[in-house]
């Protein structure tokens, strides 16, 4: 294949390259792709590590899970070829797909389903879906039969069982995922350059070779909005998923492009660390809320491109309700509040920033808003892995924090006490056990509006909006999700 950035010393390659029109050229890549992505993984094993960036290259790629999610949120089968249910919605048995192999050799069945699951609910377990694994018991009929017994009714399992924490790893080769991944999906890892550039290349052993469409898919990591697009309009990169959302209207008008806005399950929020002074009281919640204008903040982090959101959930997922108006702009009222609490101002709070746009830009506006209150911001901008390992994980160690969390049934984070936000309820943990154990939808539905407003009277986070995230690729691209129910870049849909 022609490589772009090649330099061709001797004339007579020189003049075959000048002679050669432009669309020999494109042709050249007609089986490769360079797909841009904000945030490089620290792995890429999404069973041991939390950042949705390790599911955005390997999952549906290289490492494959029972069931799959679709860009319309619909669950089919994909390592499984079928599953029933049983009458008290607990009992899930699951038909597997024959003939599949792992990458090294090893062979598929529902004695390695079982090894998969029963290690992400394991004890030594880093599973960020650990408590939903720790819950399934997991049983061998037979090498293409396996049973699933839920301890809780659990209605979305089947899409659960799709997500990238779902993967089912290769017993042998579980513990070196993280640099290794062997899967049984239709690409295998080529080479992963640290800071710069992930390469997939095609599996001539998949189960179904002609099903991917492109040999190489290249992975280039850009944090930087301006470099996104740069990247985009010289060439080096083909397609740029959940871009910066300020470089937008510039590919609008270019005709050699095309802008996609796919909506999302995500939910961008201000992060509290509610085990902090003072920040462990309501009050000062209610009141850093009460100073935020949700519009102002969504044309600053987003340019726009959100809908407000008053709680840990988003319209158009089951059982919605709007809660926008229970923490309503009010900077008289925030002043009250922290008045209330005793806080003397100025009161000084460190916000910590990881790398995306919409952290960075939405920080600049959360300063400026909680200054007319009396509230001094220190920002602190960290890289993605210091941000994982000492704010997500490690010693909590931030007041506030900015992060689009996309998970689209998460409401459960709310009920670990360990978790990064700190936030503990008696209440809530009633609630989400109510919502887990209830089997008819309507009833469900209802316990999910009761925990939204639960959450937003506590003002358990500073929930900020829905993200609409825009895909700016070139005309040629097909198979791009207009529509992402989870953070997925599904190769094998690709082509020119």
């Amino acid at each position: 294949m022609l490589n772009r950035r090649a330099v061709l010393t001797s004339t007579a390659a020189a003049a075959l390259a000048t002679s050669l029109p432009q669309m020999a050229l494109a042709q050249g890549r007609k089986d490769a792709i360079v797909l841009g992505m904000a945030l490089e993984p620290p792995g890429l094993d999404p069973t041991v590590g939390a950042a949705s960036a390790i599911g955005e290259i390997v999952l549906y790629n290289i490492l494959e899970t029972l069931t799959k999610i679709n860009a319309d949120g619909k669950v089919t089968p994909l390592l499984a070829e079928s599953w029933e249910v049983s009458p008290d919605l607990k009992t899930y048995t699951f038909k597997l797909r024959r003939g599949v192999k792992f990458s090294n050799g090893e062979p598929f069945n529902a004695q390695t389903v079982k090894f998969a699951f029963d290690r992400a609910g394991g004890e030594k377990s880093t599973n960020k879906d650990k408590r939903t694994f720790a819950n399934l018991s997991t049983q061998v009929i037979d090498d293409h039969t396996v049973v699933i017994i839920n301890k809780e009714i659990d209605p979305d399992l089947p899409f659960v069982l799709g997500q990238a924490t779902s993967v089912i790893v290769e017993p042998k080769s579980a513990e070196t995922n993280a640099t290794a991944p062997v899967g049984t999906g239709p690409y295998k890892l080529d080479n992963w350059a640290r800071g710069s550039s992930l390469t997939v290349s095609k599996w001539e052993g998949f189960r179904n070779p002609g099903e991917a469409k492109l040999r190489r898919v290249t992975f280039r990591f850009i944090s930087d909005t301006a470099a996104q697009a740069a990247a985009l309009l010289a060439g080096d990169v083909d397609a740029f998923p959940r871009i910066g959302t300020r470089v937008v209207p510039q590919f609008k008008a270019n005709g050699q492009f095309q802008v996609i806005l796919a909506g999302s399950r995500a939910k961008t929020i201000v992060a509290f660390n509610s085990k902090k002074k003072p920040l462990d009281d309501v009050r000062v919640r209610r009141a850093i809320l009460a100073a935020i204008d949700r519009k102002a903040f969504i044309a600053g982090a987003a340019d726009g491109f959100g809908v407000p959101i008053g709680s840990h959930y988003v319209p158009g997922a089951a059982g919605f309700v709007d809660t926008t108006a229970v923490n309503p702009f009010d900077i008289e009222k925030a002043k009250r509040l922290l008045a209330e609490a005793g806080v003397k101002t100025p009161l000084e709070l460190t916000m910590t920033l990881p790398p995306p746009p919409y952290a960075r830009q939405g920080g600049e506006v959360i300063v400026a808003q909680l200054a007319k209150v009396g509230i001094v911001v220190k920002v602190q901008n960290v890289e993605w892995a210091q941000w994982l390992s000492n704010t997500y994980g490690g010693p909590k160690n931030y007041d506030l924090s900015i992060i689009s969390h996309v998970e689209p049934f998460d409401l459960g984070n709310y009920a670990k006490a360990d978790y990064y936000w700190g936030y503990q309820s008696k209440e809530f943990n009633a609630l989400f056990d109510k919502i887990k154990t209830t089997a008819s939808e309507a009833e469900r539905n209802k316990l999910l509006g009761d925990a939204q407003k639960l959450l937003a009277n506590d003002a358990a986070n500073g929930f900020m909006y829905q993200p609409q995230f825009p895909i700016v690729a070139k005309k040629g691209v097909k198979g791009l999700w207009k529509d992402m129910p989870i953070f997925a870049n599904d190769l094998s849909a690709l082509s020119w």
